[in-house]
């Protein structure tokens, strides 16, 4: 009886699954602020060397520390969740098929998996703890 009540999805209320979007929301965009922050400290330095599409080195890293601070920030929050998760999506599939390309895949994996959180985030949206919640009800 236990065993059939835990593993069921039957029991999966609505607050539940959006308190595990919750915790997943901010788990994930807390460790993508690991990232962002130090680029965006670094601006100066790294806008030198910076350019992985060819759009000019201070530009390209504007929009990665856009996409990787502010709009992780954004998601984190829910705030306008999904039009923020846009951003992250493209930023990822720079650093997996442009900036890691030719890389082993145990490199690539953290942009893939950065990817499929951000790609679900897109499609599920951020559930009832959320920013998005409290303004558009």
């Amino acid at each position: 009886m236990l065993k059939q009540k835990f593993f069921s999805t039957k029991n999966v209320s609505d607050a539940s699954a959006s308190f595990g979007l919750l915790v997943m929301r901010v788990a994930v965009c807390g460790m993508m602020l690991t990232h962002g922050l130090p680029k965006l400290l670094n601006f100066s330095t790294l806008s030198q060397s910076f350019d992985p599409i060819g759009i000019g080195g201070a530009f390209s890293l504007g929009l990665v520390i856009f996409a990787e601070v502010f709009c992780s920030i954004a998601v984190m929050v829910g705030f306008y969740t999904k039009l923020a998760a846009i951003p992250l999506i493209v930023a990822m599939c720079v650093a997996l098929f442009v900036v890691h390309g030719a890389d082993p895949f145990v490199v690539k994996e953290k942009a893939l998996l950065y990817l499929a959180f951000f790609s679900a985030i897109l499609l599920i949206g951020p559930g009832k703890y959320s920013v998005d919640r409290r303004i558009f009800r």
